[in-house]
């Protein structure tokens, strides 16, 4: 379980085909205190550390994680959001995380709103029943608030577009003050929001 709250910005040091894919990650944390089989948050993905030395830990990707996560993201230099799984008494900063990747979302626009950016994206529209105005979403594992929900008609192509707000803080913590438009990110929904609708279903039977 993790918060959204990022503690780290490491890159891909090194991608080893092999039945998985394993990848090499450049760290700040003191790795002496990450425990083999630990839970990182990678980008927003729940991955276990299976190897580790001074500055750096390694991680096996499944084809199903890559098949569901931004295109681009396991390569070699890329920058990934990290934080390490929460610990019972940890301060909540953000919201529940699972690290489950819900799906991809694609950056349509980035305006300069004072020293913040305003972000929208376009998501499929089987997670647009998930997004609402000053709800919580993962991005790239990133908790932020969204700001505004728009469903799209089928003459605009469909889908949900919404935005949210980056503060100069986040901006800066994190790597998505270098996002720009055409950018695909990993998105997770608000888990309350996942069980909500799972209910609601299972009534209407």
């Amino acid at each position: 379980m993790f918060t959204g709250i990022i503690s780290d910005v490491g890159a891909i040091r090194r991608i080893e085909p092999r039945g998985d894919t394993r990848a090499v990650i450049e760290t700040a944390y003191d790795t002496a205190t990450v425990d083999l089989g630990a839970s990182i948050a990678c980008s927003g993905v729940c991955l276990t550390v299976v190897d580790k030395g001074e500055g750096w830990f390694a991680v096996d990707v499944s084809g199903e994680t890559l098949r569901r996560t931004a295109q681009g993201q396991w390569t070699e230099g890329k920058r990934l959001n990290l934080e390490r799984a929460m610990k019972l008494g940890d301060e909540l900063g953000g919201h529940i995380v699972t690290g489950h990747v819900d799906g991809v979302a694609e950056i349509l626009d980035v305006t300069p709103e004072g020293d913040s950016r305003r972000i929208t994206f376009r998501v499929p529209s089987d997670l647009a029943p998930f997004l609402a105005p000053k709800g919580s979403v993962t991005i790239d594992g990133v908790s932020l608030t969204v700001n505004e929900v728009a469903d799209e008609g089928a003459d605009m192509g469909g889908g949900t577009r919404f935005s949210i707000n980056l503060i100069p803080h986040t901006q800066a913590v994190t790597t998505l003050g270098l996002l720009e438009p055409g950018h695909a990110v990993n998105l997770e929904i608000d888990v309350l929001a996942r069980y909500l609708q799972r209910m609601e279903a299972y009534r209407g039977r």
